[in-house]
């Protein structure tokens, strides 16, 4: 997925590594424990999360692993995403970071293997890749100088 983002591919890079900002844009919903974060190849990160919706509390816990970092080119890191302690998926993700003239296309590939299914699984997918399009307008928003986001991905 080809996201456009108006600023150089170091500082969104930079976004992924430094908890500060990484904080404004990487989040899961509800009430948050502390994540913590080694961005270092071999380290990882942890987000957990308590969320309600429509009254039923559901724990919520990502974990990852960087496999590969490139200084404002690549990241690849694998993650699973828990729903009340039972995995529900696993995934590989590959960001590529390329100056463009506006700034950088950020390229987010992700592999996916449900561990646990909805149904035939088509709301799995459309939760997921939701998921991420949250994600990278948060990443927009907390790096783009303006406070309108600028940021579009490419069909």
């Amino acid at each position: 997925m080809p996201f456009e983002l108006s600023v150089p591919p170091a500082q969104a890079f930079a976004a992924f590594g430094d908890p500060s900002v990484r904080a404004k844009w990487f989040r899961l919903p509800g009430r948050r424990g502390v994540p913590e974060l080694d961005f270092r190849v071999g380290g990882g990160e942890v987000a957990e999360s308590t969320f309600t919706p429509a009254g039923a509390e559901e724990r919520l816990e990502y974990r990852s692993r960087f496999l590969d970092i490139v200084p404002d080119q690549r990241i690849v890191l694998a993650y699973d995403f828990s729903l009340n302690g039972r995995r529900r998926w696993a995934s590989l993700v590959t960001v590529e970071f390329a100056p463009d003239a506006r700034g950088c296309v950020l390229t987010w590939t992700e592999q996916y293997a449900f561990l646990a299914v909805t149904g035939d699984g088509r709301q799995d997918v459309a939760h997921l890749q939701g998921g991420i399009r949250l994600q990278l307008n948060g990443l927009a928003a907390a790096v783009e100088p303006s406070s309108r986001t600028t940021a579009s991905t490419r069909g």
